[in-house]
């Protein structure tokens, strides 16, 4: 590490010359853009809700309207002891207020001070099936002030693992990715792993998929909190990658659509499986590892909390049901032990032929 004449060292004089050249590269928002964000967010939410009621086959979504006092809305539906899902939901939300909460302003401290405008949807499935994985996505727009900026992302989240899963769920979500820009799931995936991170359990919450935020267009992907991180490193070595709004518009559009086709296939091949009291205790406790991340490390929730929202909505990503057990570990070899030795772990599931050899034995290839 080297420091120039002005006493910074050339990592600082690099951030810094990559702040001022986003600051060139910013461009307004479209004078439509929230209208079109809103209709982008509800129609996600209209597609997705219309194939997890053909894939359940026996329940369908109920939907409540709300408003939130501070300004704005939305509509939540909930499937509930459906043939495949035990419950799940899906959100819309358009919401707006005059001061962004701390989980915004501690990363975007240009928006502080400014009036702010949201619309996104967000889902959280989970199955009966200890063999269905668990699945969310999210997927919003945000402005604040001069400000603007769109996120989102999708992963997955399993108990019995197979590798064909974890590979098709990724291989969709790059494609929707590489269809706007092929250097983005080189970013987001390994940011999806930085974010959906247990740090007290040291481990994954499940094998990941894409995770992106602060998109404004101005050239650097990752806009995390861990600078020396993979997915920093990664965004650096990319260098600067300027995107127009509709181009950001389109990639969220395009994962969207993308969860369908991502998911679908993956509850086809396991639904019908058998399974027993074992396993269902196991999903039972894996399902308080996920409760402990919502609660604890979910940005979304944090953000709903700090900003008034609708409480039920909010946690409505928790778990119907969850247990805890102290100080389980999974006997040696077995199925379980495979999830937590090596699927809440960062993988590289589409090019790793080595995880084939560890899946083997198991049967967990496809």
């Amino acid at each position: 590490m080297t420091s120039s004449s002005s006493g910074m060292t050339s990592e600082q004089t690099l951030e810094n010359s990559e702040e001022r050249s986003e600051a060139l590269n910013r461009v307004p928002a479209p004078s439509n853009a929230r209208e079109r964000a809103r209709q982008l967010a509800m129609g996600i939410q209209d597609e997705i809700s219309a194939g997890l009621e053909l894939i359940d086959g026996e329940a369908r979504f109920l939907e409540e309207t709300w408003e939130r006092p501070g300004g704005g809305g939305g509509r939540s539906r909930v499937i509930r002891d459906g043939g495949v899902f035990e419950q799940g939901g899906i959100n819309f939300s358009e919401v707006y207020g005059d001061e962004l909460p701390p989980s915004i302003t501690n990363q975007r401290p240009e928006a502080k001070g400014h009036k702010w405008y949201a619309a996104g949807t967000s889902m959280v499935l989970h199955p009966r099936n200890p063999y269905i994985p668990t699945t969310h996505l999210n997927y919003r727009y945000f402005e604040a002030g001069p400000v603007w900026w769109f996120a989102g992302g999708a992963d997955l989240t399993p108990f019995y693992p197979y590798l064909e899963d974890a590979r098709h769920f990724h291989h969709v979500h790059k494609d929707a990715c590489d269809s706007i820009d092929t250097d983005f799931y080189k970013v987001f995936k390994l940011w999806c792993d930085e974010y959906f991170y247990l740090k007290h359990r040291k481990e994954t919450r499940g094998v990941g998929g894409i995770f992106y935020d602060y998109q404004d267009g101005s050239g650097r992907l990752y806009r995390g909190p861990d600078s020396k991180g993979p997915a920093a490193t990664m965004s650096k070595n990319l260098g600067l990658n300027s995107h127009t709004w509709d181009e950001l518009y389109a990639l969220n559009k395009a994962c969207g659509k993308a969860f369908l086709p991502a998911y679908s296939l993956i509850v086809d091949q396991r639904k019908s499986q058998s399974y027993g009291d074992r396993e269902r205790q196991f999903q039972l406790y894996r399902r308080g590892r996920y409760a402990e991340f919502n609660l604890v490390f979910d940005r979304g929730t944090i953000f709903g909390l700090q900003t008034n929202g609708r409480t039920e909505s909010i946690l409505m990503s928790l778990p119907p049901l969850a247990r805890w057990e102290y100080g389980y570990t999974a006997p040696t070899g077995s199925r379980e032990a495979l999830l937590t030795d090596v699927f809440t772990r960062p993988q590289n599931w589409l090019e790793d032929s080595k995880i084939e050899e560890i899946c083997s034995p198991h049967k967990a290839i496809n």
